[in-house]
This record gives C-alpha cells, sequence and structure tokens, in this order.
C-alpha cells in the first residue's frame, strides 16, 4: 500500500517537475531568439539638441505582433517621453501613419517581423528603423504637422453640395446602386497622409501642389452624382501646379495602407478637364 503511494506520488512529482522543465526551456528559448532593435527618430522642440536616433532593444514575445505595439511597450515600460500618435489600433483613423524601414504606412497594421525565418533573422541584426512621415515638420518625435494638409483637405470642400432645395417630404439625396458603386476605391481613404508624403512632387510642392490624397478626395465628389457642383470643382483643380505637378510616379498607389489608388483618381481628373 505504502509503495503504492509512493509511486504514485513519484508520478505526480515526476509529470510536474518534466511540465516546470518544459516551459523553462521554452520560456528560455522565446526569450534567447525574441530581442529586437528598434532606432526611432527623436526631437524635442523644447531642447536644445539636433534631432537623433535612439535605439531601444525590446523582448517582442512581451508586445503585441505589431510595430505600434512595440512603440507602445517602450513608451510605457523605458521611455515615458516617447511621442507618437495612434488611436483604433485597427487602420481605420490614420493616426499612427509613420516611415518605416524606408516605407510610410500604418504602425498599427505593419507586422515586426515577416514570416519568413531569414527575414527575421535580418531585421534583428539591422533593427527597426522608425522616423515620421518624411518631408513634413515635426512637432516632436514620430508626430508630424499635419496642419497644411488638413488645410489642403479643407480647400476642396469635401462635403456634399447642392445647388436645389430638397423637395417636400424628401429627406436623403439617393443614387442608384450603379452610381455608388463609382465611389468604391475612395471614400475608403482614412487622410493618413502616407501616400502624399510618399510623392516626391508632393515633397518639393506641398504648398502649393494638393498631393496625391487630397486630389482623389476630390475626385470622389466630382464622381459623386449627388453632387451638383461638378463644374465648378474641375475648374478649381485646373491649375498647373495643383493638380498638374503628378507625373504619375505610382509611389501613392504603392504604399497605400488601404491599398486603394491616388494615381488612377489623379488620371481620371485630368481625363475629364482634357
Amino acid at each position: 500500500m505504502f509503495s503504492l503511494r509512493t509511486n504514485k506520488y513519484h508520478n505526480v512529482l515526476f509529470k510536474y517537475s518534466s511540465k516546470v522543465q518544459s516551459i523553462l526551456f521554452l520560456s528560455s528559448f522565446k526569450s534567447s531568439s525574441s530581442a529586437q532593435d528598434f532606432h526611432i527618430y527623436r526631437y524635442d522642440p523644447d531642447s536644445s539638441s539636433k534631432p537623433s536616433m535612439q535605439t531601444f532593444t525590446i523582448d517582442t514575445n512581451d508586445c503585441g505582433p505589431m510595430i505600434l505595439d512595440a512603440l507602445i511597450k517602450i513608451k510605457q515600460d523605458i521611455d515615458p517621453t516617447l511621442s507618437f500618435r495612434r488611436s483604433c489600433r485597427e487602420g481605420i483613423c490614420g493616426s499612427c501613419a509613420m516611415n518605416i524601414n524606408g516605407s510610410n504606412t500604418l504602425a498599427c497594421l505593419c507586422p515586426i517581423s515577416e514570416d519568413k525565418k531569414e527575414s527575421k533573422d535580418q531585421d534583428k541584426k539591422k533593427g527597426i528603423n522608425v522616423y515620421p512621415l518624411p518631408h513634413m515638420y515635426v512637432i516632436k518625435d514620430l508626430v508630424p504637422d499635419m496642419s497644411n494638409f488638413y488645410e489642403q483637405y479643407r480647400s476642396i470642400d469635401p462635403w456634399l453640395k447642392s445647388k436645389t432645395d430638397k423637395k417636400e417630404g424628401q429627406t436623403e439625396y439617393l443614387q442608384s446602386k450603379e452610381d455608388r458603386a463609382k465611389l468604391d476605391g475612395m471614400y475608403e481613404c482614412i487622410l493618413c497622409a502616407c501616400c502624399s508624403t510618399s510623392c516626391p512632387s508632393y515633397w518639393w510642392n506641398s504648398d502649393q501642389y494638393l498631393g496625391p490624397a487630397v486630389l482623389m478626395q476630390a475626385y470622389r465628389w466630382i464622381e459623386d452624382s449627388r453632387d451638383e457642383y461638378t463644374e465648378e470643382r474641375l475648374r478649381t483643380l485646373d491649375d498647373a501646379m495643383k493638380l498638374y505637378r503628378c507625373h504619375s510616379i505610382m509611389n501613392c498607389s504603392k504604399v497605400c495602407p488601404k491599398h486603394l489608388n491616388p494615381a488612377k483618381a489623379i488620371a481620371k481628373i485630368k481625363q475629364r478637364l482634357a
């Protein structure tokens, strides 16, 4: 009887010990393979120091899979002075737009590493570079000044404009399914400015050239069958700097995190004006 109990408890302890050893082995394996360097642009307007890059090393097993998760972990656990914008974490608001490893994207949609093991190893060796959106004034760290971008958006009157009053009893402006479908690929724009800040023409002429994002939104209202100011909108855009600084480089369509095609919308505006 005593022998049976001893064997029973021995078996339990052996299983428990094996389980603990397995957990410790797996945790040590994870920790040894998950350190990742992040080289982040830092700028403090209240400091006399010049902008610089600061390196943070974190365990990516202790945070979510996206770049935004890593930035949040750095801010919470290492340096609370790190500044960046974020809100929805679902690729809807456009707040966390930044330049990551040379490409404009949303931090909440950009994975820390790719699925392929080779890519993971390469990323860990060289680290991940995080900058604010290029060719914009920087307020602090990864926070760009979007004032000019939003002012340009306001200039196109991004709302439905009608010349006639609603009929008695009319509550909505209706359109056919076919007309509604023409807006697909434009209304989804979240105004993150990834496309505009990837455009060389916008880099050098952002004071006059409206840029891919704003021009696509302008065409969204030009194409809307319910809007009655189509000709006026086209005349406003018929300008050598506002519109024709676009040379179809296609950077805008390449980097759009929502997989839209601003270059196509700009080409459509040019066709309407031809």
